[in-house]
């Protein structure tokens, strides 16, 4: 139902399209491969990506004297066919897009449907950026596209004079996607370890009804070279981090509001971002109950540079702080896992281009002191053509303990390899 609705939004707004010529399709075939380094227990042994890929993209604008051409109105297609063989064969489509842009205002554009949804200033670091994300795809060694998932939502932009408003409503709730153990394993608390195709624990997300919308806001200026914003979340955590009922081994997302704001721009020869975001757990603001997840503070600070010659370098630094530590400490069961109150984390992009701009090479490192874990992401990719590439990698997660963010992963490692013809 969620993938078919946004296509009856396209159908009430844009009847006129059926008589319209067809817009010419772009897109992709694509073939993935990951070879797995690790063994662990998984539906399959030897490989944790195995599939193929057509990606159908279109754009049309409007002509004509209507309202939608008035409006300079934009309908957005882009859908993918799967066929992946990690599930002996399965068919499957992804609809990423669809949705119509328009101008109904002079001061207003609005975009409904089906959307790609991002805002933030980190590299593969997320604090207000509440929209969800595909953690499986990005540990399984898919294309960077598929981290962001889509949702169906109305997203307004607003252009007064003192600044620029993006307000977004989503009324259906899409959650993260994690690995679950079919095809990554992962921590399982329930389990007391990292789980494979034993878990079986069962989440819980909101069910679709109007109370149940989010909501997001961000008001962004710029100021001369910088760009400051501040951000408003209001909806559920993406992440099933609290517990609905641990008997019957069921967790769920929890009620979630993000407050925060960001500033972005040039300083010592590159640019700088800092941005903050404070996590308010509205289900328990006291951080006294023990199933429920309690609120954090998250600051980050990051800086990139060109250093010529298609050479580029970046870092960033991530500090988290869970709010109420000592009521969240004094109200744990001896069996409970007790997480830690500061963590701390650093990343860094190291990126260079060789051969006319067809080679990238880049490695992407991330590291924690405090969790003693590590995640390290390199990768080579050559244009053969314009329409041909071919990207090899590897996703090297590795942790000291198993219930830290990247040492539950370590058991995934592995190498990709993707092969792509674009038209």
């Amino acid at each position: 139902m969620k993938k078919i609705l946004p296509l009856f939004v396209i159908a009430i707004f844009v009847p006129q399209l059926a008589f319209a010529a067809l817009p010419k399709l772009h897109g992709f075939v694509e073939f993935d491969y990951g070879l797995k380094l690790s063994d662990d227990n998984t539906k399959r042994d030897n490989y944790n990506l195995l599939e193929q890929r057509l990606q159908l993209k279109l754009t049309h604008y409007f002509s004509g004297e209507n309202y939608l051409a008035n409006k300079g109105a934009v309908l957005n297609f882009r859908g993918d066919f799967l066929v992946d063989w990690y599930y002996s064969g399965k068919t499957d489509f992804d609809l990423r897009e669809a949705n119509v842009l328009l101008s109904p205002f002079r001061f207003m554009d609005l975009k409904a449907g089906r959307q790609v949804l991002t805002w933030g200033t980190g590299d593969y670091l997320f604090i207000n950026d509440q929209f969800p994300k595909d953690y499986e795809s990005f540990y399984a060694g898919r294309d960077d596209e598929y981290l962001k998932k889509p949702s169906d939502a109305i997203k307004t932009s607003f252009y007064p004079k003192f600044a620029n408003i993006d307000f977004v409503m989503i009324p259906y709730f899409t959650p993260n996607t994690l690995p679950k153990g079919d095809r990554l394993s992962f921590f399982d608390s329930f389990q007391g370890g990292i789980a494979g195709r034993n878990s079986d624990r069962h989440i819980i997300s909101p069910p679709f009804q109007l109370s149940n919308t989010e909501y997001a806001l961000r008001v962004y200026k710029g100021l001369g070279s910088n760009e400051l914003a501040f951000y408003g979340f209001w909806g559920y955590n993406k992440n099933p981090e609290s517990y609905k009922n641990e008997a019957l081994r069921q967790l769920y997302h929890e009620k979630r509001d993000v407050y925060g704001a960001s500033l972005r721009g040039p300083i010592a020869s590159g640019i700088g971002n800092v941005e903050v975001g404070y996590n308010y757990s509205r289900e328990d603001p006291l951080g006294v109950k023990r199933t429920v997840a309690n609120s954090k503070l998250q600051v980050m600070s990051g800086y990139e540079k060109d250093l010529g010659n298609d050479f580029k370098i970046g870092f960033q630094y991530l500090y988290e702080q869970m709010m109420n530590y000592a009521k969240y400490r004094d109200n744990l069961l001896s069996q409970d896992y007790r997480w830690d109150q500061h963590r701390h984390l650093l990343a860094n992009r190291i990126t260079k281009l060789f051969k006319n701009q067809t080679v990238r090479v880049s490695l992407f490192t991330f590291y924690s002191p405090t969790d003693n874990d590590g995640y390290i992401r390199p990768s080579v990719s050559y244009d053969i053509t314009d329409r041909w590439r071919t990207t090899l990698g590897a996703n090297l997660p590795w942790g000291e303990d198993e219930h830290t963010a990247f040492g539950q992963m370590k058991k995934n490692k592995n190498m990709y390899l993707r092969v792509r013809y674009s038209f």
